[in-house]
C-alpha cells in the first residue's frame, strides 16, 4: 500500500540529526522557552525575511493570537469583520470567532482554490478591518490586487501560511507578504514538527511584543501579567526538531515541485481536473488536489490499487454543525470544490516506483 503520507519515511531522511537534537534538549535540562526556541525563532525569521518570529503552540493559536494582539492594541474590536475564504479549513475561521469578530466568507477562484480578489470589495463595510488570506494547498493566495484593495480601505492582511512554508511571491516568502502570518508546524506540513507547533511572523515589532506576552499568560516578566493571556508556547523539543528540518525545507519543496510537474505532465485522464500548474515558486505543493465528479468511485479505484488518498475537505465551513447559523447560505463554487476534491500522495520521501504507479493508476480510472 502506498500511504497518503509517509511521516516515518520523511523523518528517516534526517533521523540521526533529529535524535541528536532531541538528546541535546534532554541533556540541557531546560524544556520551555529556552535557547532552542530562541534559535529557531531567529532562524525562521531570517528564512521568511521578517523582523520577528514568535513560536507558539500550534497554527490555530498563531492566527488567534495575531487577531487577539490587534484587539489589545486597539486596531480591532469585538464585532469587527474579517474577510476570509469560504473554502478554507475551519481553523482559519475559528481564529476569528474565538476573538468575537465576524468572519465574512468570500468565494474562491475555481482555478486556484484561493480567495477571489475580485470579490473582496463588494463585501467591505465600515466594520471590515482585515483580509485573512489562506495560501491553500501550498499556493500563494496573496496578490498585488489584494494589497491595493487593503491599502485603499485601510485593512490589515493576515496570512494563514499553515500549508505554504517557503512559497514565494515576487521574491518574498509567505509570512512576509501581509502584516502578519500564522504558521502551523503540524507533522504533515511542509515544515513539520514531531507534534503540534506553530509560529507568528511579522515586521511589526509592537505586534510581536504583545504576542510574546499573550503566548505566556500575558506576561513579559514572570509573575507580572500585563494581559489576560494564554499558554501557547513552542517547546524546546519541537524547536530543536524544527531547526533540523528547516535546513532541508527548500530541498523538500523542490522535490514536491518536481513530483507535481510529473503528475501534471503525465496524468491524462479526462475525468480528472488537475490543479493549475503555472504557479512556479509561489507553490510548494503541500497537497496535490484533483477534482472528479464521481469521487467515491475514484477513491475506491485508488484504494483497490493500493494507493491512499484523503479529501481536503469534505464539508465546507458553512455546512458545519458548529456554524449552524450559516446552514442556509449558499456558496456554489466552494460547494463544488468540497464535493469533488481528492488529494493523492505527494511528499518528499516518495520513490520513483510510487510516483509512476500513482500516475498509471490515475490514468486507468
Amino acid at each position: 500500500m502506498i500511504p497518503f503520507l509517509n511521516l516515518k519515511g520523511i523523518s528517516a531522511l534526517y533521523r540521526q540529526e533529529l535524535i541528536d537534537a532531541v538528546a541535546d534538549v534532554i541533556d540541557s535540562g531546560w524544556y520551555i522557552l529556552g535557547e532552542k526556541v530562541k534559535s529557531f525563532e531567529n532562524e525562521f525569521s531570517k528564512y521568511c525575511g521578517v523582523k520577528e518570529a514568535i513560536g507558539v503552540g500550534n497554527g490555530l493559536d498563531a492566527l488567534t493570537l495575531i487577531i487577539r494582539a490587534y484587539k489589545e492594541m486597539g486596531v480591532f474590536r469585538e464585532g469587527d469583520e474579517i474577510l476570509v475564504p469560504a473554502n478554507t479549513y475551519i481553523a482559519t475561521i475559528l481564529s476569528i470567532t474565538e476573538n468575537r469578530l465576524k468572519p465574512v466568507l468570500i468565494e474562491p477562484d475555481i482555478h486556484t482554490y484561493n480567495i477571489d480578489a475580485n470579490r473582496l470589495e463588494e463585501k467591505i463595510t465600515g466594520k471590515t478591518k482585515a483580509i485573512l488570506v489562506v495560501h491553500l494547498y501550498g499556493r500563494v493566495g496573496y496578490s498585488d490586487e489584494m494589497q491595493n484593495i487593503a491599502d485603499a480601505h485601510g485593512l490589515k492582511i493576515i496570512e494563514d501560511s499553515a500549508q505554504a512554508h517557503g512559497a514565494m511571491y515576487k521574491g518574498k516568502k509567505t509570512g512576509n507578504l501581509g502584516d502578519a502570518g500564522g504558521f502551523s508546524f503540524y507533522p504533515s506540513k511542509p515544515l513539520g514538527a514531531l507534534g503540534d507547533a506553530g509560529a507568528v511572523t511579522t515586521n511589526d515589532v509592537k505586534l510581536a511584543e504583545v504576542i510574546h506576552a499573550l503566548r505566556n499568560y500575558g506576561s513579559h516578566k514572570k509573575y507580572y501579567n500585563q494581559y489576560k493571556g494564554v499558554n501557547s508556547r513552542l517547546d524546546e523539543l519541537q524547536a530543536a526538531v524544527l531547526s533540523v528540518k528547516l535546513k532541508y525545507l527548500d530541498k523538500e519543496n523542490e522535490k514536491r515541485r518536481e513530483i507535481a510537474k510529473r503528475y501534471l505532465h503525465n496524468i491524462k485522464n479526462e475525468k480528472l481536473i488537475l490543479p493549475n500548474g503555472d504557479a512556479g515558486e509561489s507553490h510548494v505543493w503541500h497537497l496535490f488536489v484533483v477534482r472528479v465528479k464521481n469521487r467515491d468511485a475514484f477513491q475506491r479505484h485508488l484504494n483497490d490499487n493500493g494507493i491512499g488518498s484523503v479529501i481536503h475537505y469534505p464539508v465546507p465551513p458553512h455546512k458545519q454543525e458548529a456554524f449552524a447559523e450559516w446552514s442556509k447560505d449558499r456558496y456554489p463554487i466552494t460547494e463544488e470544490i468540497h464535493d469533488t476534491v481528492v488529494s493523492v500522495p505527494l511528499h518528499a520521501a516518495m520513490t520513483e516506483d510510487e510516483i509512476s504507479k500513482i500516475i498509471s493508476t490515475c490514468n486507468a480510472s
